[in-house]
């Protein structure tokens, strides 16, 4: 029963797109799956306003540093996937989500200044391995680094040069990356998934589905390498 935060100092990266990407495709296939909405502006509450909420996805709200603790453990009691979204900055309760946490995904975008911050998360995850006291001595919290944003037909030199530095650094990066694609921006544009919009309002509908499902084939191929080594 996995509990995965997405974590990264800076905004803007794609955290809560990928987050709720990710785990819409879980449920699809019939996992269930909880979302802690710990950003303060609740993009995951408002998104399942719409309506079009999969009953096996469930958001919680609510949260803050002082409860976030508790309420993952109560829906890691229920359900067998526990995602977080985090706001932007590095606060408090980031490191209270962490703390609770089995492995962590870093989304950045492909730039230097990106990279720079996605540093800080992977810092922050380091410092937090000594405060997890849920395992023995030694313990490393695994992470990996997922690209966000990057153009769908192609990659560019400093996406291919970022991607080959956290490699050389042993870093684990997925091979594949939520590119930049508007159907992505339409999820909370319709507050619906990519499966329900429709393809006369949302163009590239059948290529976003194709990168959600090969972005959440992934992680669950890295959670069983990781969690069961």
């Amino acid at each position: 029963m996995p509990t995965v935060p997405f974590i990264c100092p800076k905004g803007g990266v794609g955290k809560t797109t990928t987050c709720l990407t990710v785990a819409l495709q879980l449920a699809k296939n019939g996992a269930a799956v909880t979302i802690i909405d710990a950003d303060p502006n609740t993009p995951m509450t408002v998104w399942a306003q719409g309506g079009f909420c999969p009953p096996n996805l469930h958001i919680v709200s609510g949260v803050t540093e002082n409860n976030i603790a508790s309420k993952i453990r109560e829906a890691a009691q229920k359900d067998p996937f526990v995602f977080v979204d985090l706001e932007g900055t590095a606060a408090k309760i980031v490191v209270h989500a962490l703390q609770e946490s089995d492995f962590v995904i870093v989304p950045m975008r492909g730039s230097y200044l990106d990279a720079v911050e996605a540093s800080k998360a992977m810092e922050l995850i380091h410092d937090q391995e000594l405060s997890v006291r849920r395992h023995a001595p030694g313990y490393k919290l695994p992470y990996a680094v997922l690209f966000t944003g990057t153009p769908a037909a192609y990659s560019t030199r400093t996406t291919s040069s970022l991607r080959s530095s956290l490699i050389d650094q042993g870093v684990t990066v997925f091979k594949s990356e939520m590119c930049e694609r508007d159907a992505f921006r339409a999820l909370f544009t319709f507050k619906r998934s990519l499966e329900e919009m429709d393809p006369a309002q949302v163009p590239g509908l059948d290529t976003a589905l194709m990168n959600a499902e090969g972005v959440a084939a992934e992680v669950l191929s890295i959670l069983d390498r990781e969690l069961t080594s």
